[in-house]
């Protein structure tokens, strides 16, 4: 074969290449819009006084609840407003010694969309359905882990669900907030989180502080298409059970939160609970008071600015180096 014909069947090769990698990138399709947090899921040894805690020191109502497994136990949804709640599961179906976080879930507007975007992304632990399953309160979801180990859940709110259909009930005047703005997780892999929150699911950095200067602490990932966001906490050393519930954990936003205190101290504490922190202003120069529900979940009173309008720049420590997270107690499944 001569040069010229060498030439032109490499040319040949060169142009029949190009339409199969656009099909390739054309078989990944486009990202669904991810609105913001639906809600925070957490395990309670006992759901009286759990809700006691919610409903009648934090002033939310219950709109529904529905059965478990074991008789006379019930899933519990905490309603913060219309599109965001709090899930309290029933204690016994966590392992002693596991970690409180069932998930944190994060509203979509196409569940569908957000399986098959995820599929052609080749991420581990979905469905097999090519839609998502319906849930028992008429929504759609599914559930998969972050590289932490940590709960996703993509919901979908749907017209005939109980989250639409019960707009603008189950809202008393004696909810202390109106809006949940994020949801702590717990981050020892900094790098391959980045990859999935950032990356892969298209948040975006805000902010992010540390304590002492030396290392990195928190780092603020906002959802792509809305203003909450999901909070790294990062470790280096692997947390205690009661550290850990600390860290994962639900800040509900005020406008004031002196006013806020004053009011939660109007109200009885829960006995049992860990006694609130004093109102100080964060490293994000927030003012805030932190409360924790019987079982040690931290939820945190926040407000959405700093105290003297003034930015706090970002922190530019590195992050620390996990430990390697030892073997969790197996929560049995839902």
């Amino acid at each position: 074969m001569n040069l010229y014909l060498r030439l032109l069947f490499a040319c040949a090769g060169t142009v029949l290449a190009v339409p199969s990698l656009a099909a390739a990138e054309r078989a990944v399709p486009p990202r669904p819009r991810l609105l913001g947090i639906s809600h925070a899921a957490f395990y309670v040894s006992d759901m009286a006084k759990a809700r006691a805690f919610y409903e009648g020191f934090l002033g939310f109502a219950s709109p529904y609840s529905i059965p478990r497994k074991n008789p006379g136990e019930h899933l519990v949804w905490i309603k913060i407003n219309d599109r965001q709640s709090i899930e309290l599961f029933p204690g016994s179906e966590t392992a002693p010694g596991a970690d409180r976080l069932v998930h944190l879930a994060i509203e979509v507007d196409d569940a569908d969309a957000m399986l098959a975007y995820l599929r052609a992304n080749g991420v581990a632990g979905l469905p097999p359905t090519a839609t998502a399953p319906l849930g028992r309160i008429g929504n759609k979801n599914f559930t998969i882990k972050d590289p932490n180990g940590n709960g996703v859940e993509f919901t979908q709110y749907l017209p005939d669900g109980w989250t639409v259909r019960e707009q603008g009930r189950h809202l008393p005047a004696t909810r202390i907030a109106k809006r949940m703005s994020h949801v702590g997780v717990m981050i020892g892999e900094f790098e391959a989180s980045l990859r999935f929150y950032r990356d892969l699911l298209g948040f975006r950095e805000t902010w992010r502080g540390s304590a002492g200067g030396k290392v990195l602490n928190w780092v603020n990932m906002q959802v792509p298409d809305g203003e909450d966001y999901v909070e790294f906490m990062l470790y280096d050393k692997y947390p205690t059970p009661d550290r850990l519930r600390t860290m994962h954990h639900v800040c509900l936003e005020v406008p004031d939160v002196a006013a806020a205190g004053a009011e939660l101290a109007r109200r009885p504490y829960p006995p049992g609970s860990k006694p609130p922190t004093e109102l100080k202003v964060g490293v994000n120069g927030k003012r805030q008071i932190n409360y924790y529900d019987p079982d040690g979940t931290r939820v945190e009173i926040m407000e959405p600015r700093t105290h003297d309008g003034v930015p706090r720049p970002p922190a530019t420590a590195p992050p620390p180096v996990a430990e390697r997270r030892p073997s969790p107690p197996v929560n049995p499944a839902r």
